[in-house]
């Protein structure tokens, strides 16, 4: 294992997206930064030298969090639209398939009709 930022972030992203629906953002977002808090924190204090870079590395990532956080609700949002005009698509086509049945039986009533009246001649 490289880092354990590897491991963290992936686990992280996608319990985020996976669970807007069931999550708040600002509560996701506040477990996500206290979860990369505590490791950033954990690995500065073994070196006080090294606090700096840790800080920014908290400072990038808390950007990306917050990035990846507008992002699923971005999609999440963008997926409620898309189920509601398939919802609207699916109620449209159930309309036009009725109607066209009901045009085919009023074609084919007057095919018979015409039929009739041709032997009646």
């Amino acid at each position: 294992m490289p880092h354990g930022r590897a491991l963290l972030l992936p686990g992280a992203a996608s319990m985020a997206c996976g669970d807007v629906g069931t999550y708040s953002s600002t509560a996701l977002r506040h477990g996500l930064l206290t979860v990369l808090r505590a490791w950033l924190y954990s690995r500065a204090m073994s070196s006080e030298r090294a606090r700096l870079p840790f800080e920014l590395e908290l400072e990038r990532l808390e950007r990306r969090v917050e990035e990846l956080v507008g992002i699923c609700a971005q999609l999440k949002e963008e997926n409620r639209s898309l189920r509601q005009r398939q919802e609207a698509l699916i109620t449209e086509r159930a309309g036009l398939l009725q109607k066209n049945e009901q045009v085919r039986a009023r074609v084919e009533a007057m095919i018979g009709r015409l039929k009739s009246l041709e032997q009646g001649t």
